[in-house]
C-alpha cells in the first residue's frame, strides 16, 4: 500500500526531505538480527509504500511539494538529488514567486483557491503512479502563511476529493519564543489521523490528536559507550505518557496512576503540571536486539485508560529485531491522550484575547476571514480541549 506525501511551505519541505532521507537510510541500515529474507522484505516494503522506481534505479519519493517561493523548494530538490541515493520527481513540485507573508487567510483564501486545480492534478497524477494507494501524508506548520494556510485548504480538498483515504497531519510546533519562520528547533511533533488504518488508535471521532515520543535520544558518537536494556527503556518511556514529559530529560517520577495504589514519592504537589497523563489508546513500537524479551505489561494497566475503553483493545505493540539506524535498541509510543491539551489551551486563551483586542483582525477579514470563522474555530478548539479534559 503506497503512501503520497505532500509537503506544504518552508517548514513541510525541510521536514519531508529528512523524512524521506531517513527513511532511506533506514532502509539500507545493517538487518539487525533479521534473517537475509526478512531484511529484503522490509525493504522492498518500505520502498514501495514511499518510493518509487526509475529505469536507472535510483528510488523516487512519491511525494508533492507545494512552496509560494522557489527558494526551499530548488534547495529539497537539489539536496535529494546530491545524495544519490533517491530524489524527487522532475515534475512534483508547485511553486511561485510570491510568498504567503505569514498570513493563514492569505495562504487558505487566496494561494489555495487561486493555485488549488494546479495543485491537485500534481497530487491525482501522483496518486495515479501508485499501484495500490492507501492514502496521504501532509507535513505542514502550524505557524506562517503557506504551510498552516495552504495546508488546511489542501487537506480540506484531499478529504473531499479522496473520502475513503487516509489522511495523516504531521503538524510541527515551532518553538514557543522567536521568529515564526524560524523552524530549527520544534517543541512539539505530532500527527493527526483519520482513517481506519488508525482505527485502534482513534476510537472514537472526537479523539483524533495522536503524538509521538521517542528513546533513546542520543549523538551517534557517544552511542559506543552506551548500554540500553529494554526494561530501562520502557520503564522510562511508561513514565514520560503517565507525567506528560517531552524527552526523558523532563520525567517527573512522582506522577503516579490514580488507581495504582502506590504511595506518592515525597511530598505531591497539587499543581497541574502533576496532573497524571490518561490515555485512550496506545501504539508501542520496539526495534532492535533481543526485542521479544521486552515486557511491556506495564502499558496494560487499566489505571493508564480512561474508563469506556478496556485496557485490551487500547494497547497496541508491534516488534521486530531489526534495529533502527544506529541504535541497538529503541522504543516509539503513539499516544492518543492528553498529551496536548496544555499547548492547545495556552493557544486559545492567547488567541482570545488577541481577538478581544482586535489584533490582527484586519489581516484576516480583508482576505474574506470574518469574526464569525474565529468563534466557530474557538468553539471547535474548546470542545476538543473539554473532551480531553474530561478523559
Amino acid at each position: 500500500m503506497s503512501i503520497v506525501t505532500v509537503q506544504l511551505g518552508q517548514c513541510g519541505n525541510q521536514i519531508g526531505f529528512e523524512v524521506f532521507d531517513a527513511l532511506l537510510r533506514d532502509s539500507h541500515s545493517s538487518q539487525g538480527l533479521c534473517s537475509k529474507r526478512e531484511n529484503e522484505a522490509y525493504q522492498t516494503s518500505c520502498k514501495e509504500r514511499f518510493f518509487s522506481e526509475e529505469e536507472n534505479g535510483v528510488p523516487i519519493a512519491r511525494a508533492v511539494l507545494v512552496d509560494m517561493e522557489p527558494k526551499v523548494i530548488n534547495q529539497t530538490l537539489s539536496k535529494a538529488a546530491q545524495s544519490g541515493q533517491w530524489k524527487y520527481g522532475k515534475h512534483a513540485c508547485f511553486c511561485q514567486k510570491q510568498g504567503s507573508g505569514n498570513n493563514w487567510a492569505y495562504g487558505y483564501s487566496v494561494h489555495g483557491p487561486r493555485h488549488e486545480e494546479s495543485i491537485m492534478n500534481l497530487i491525482q497524477k501522483e496518486v495515479e503512479k501508485c499501484d495500490s494507494f492507501s492514502g496521504f501524508f501532509i507535513i505542514m506548520s502550524m505557524a506562517g502563511g503557506t504551510g498552516s494556510g495552504l495546508g488546511a485548504f489542501v487537506t480540506q480538498n484531499l478529504q473531499d476529493q479522496y473520502p475513503n483515504s487516509l489522511k495523516m497531519n504531521q503538524i510541527i510546533w515551532p518553538y514557543g519564543t522567536g521568529e515564526v519562520w524560524t523552524y530549527t528547533i520544534c517543541k512539539n511533533l505530532f500527527f493527526f489521523f483519520t482513517g481506519d488504518l488508525m482505527e485502534h488508535l482513534v476510537a472514537h471521532p472526537e479523539f483524533k490528536m495522536l503524538s509521538v515520543r521517542n528513546i533513546p535520544h542520543m549523538s551517534e558518537n557517544s552511542l559506543a559507550y552506551s548500554t540500553f536494556t529494554w526494561a530501562g527503556l520502557l520503564k522510562h518511556l511508561r513514565q514520560m505518557l503517565i507525567s506528560n514529559a517531552k524527552m526523558e530529560e523532563g520525567i517527573d517520577w512522582q506522577v503516579r496512576p490514580p488507581l495504582s495504589g502506590l504511595p506518592p514519592l515525597g511530598k505531591m504537589s497539587l499543581s497541574k503540571d502533576l496532573h497524571f497523563n490518561t490515555s485512550i489508546a496506545n501504539l508501542v513500537i520496539l526495534r532492535g536486539k533481543d526485542v521479544q524479551s521486552a515486557d511491556v505489561e506495564g502499558f496494560k494497566d487499566p489505571a493508564l485508560y480512561t474508563s469506556w475503553l478496556e485496557p485490551v483493545n487500547a494497547f497496541n505493540v508491534w516488534k521486530t529485531q531489526r534495529a533502527f539506524s544506529k541504535y541497538e535498541k529503541s522504543a516509539v509510543l503513539v499516544s492518543n491522550s492528553q498529551f496536548l491539551v496544555k499547548p492547545l489551551d495556552m493557544i486559545v486563551k492567547k488567541a482570545w484575547n488577541m481577538f478581544a483586542s482586535k489584533a490582527y483582525i484586519h489581516q484576516y477579514t480583508k482576505f474574506g476571514i470574518e469574526e464569525e470563522d474565529f468563534l466557530d474555530s474557538f468553539t471547535l478548539l474548546e470542545q476538543v480541549i473539554a473532551s480531553y479534559c474530561n478523559l
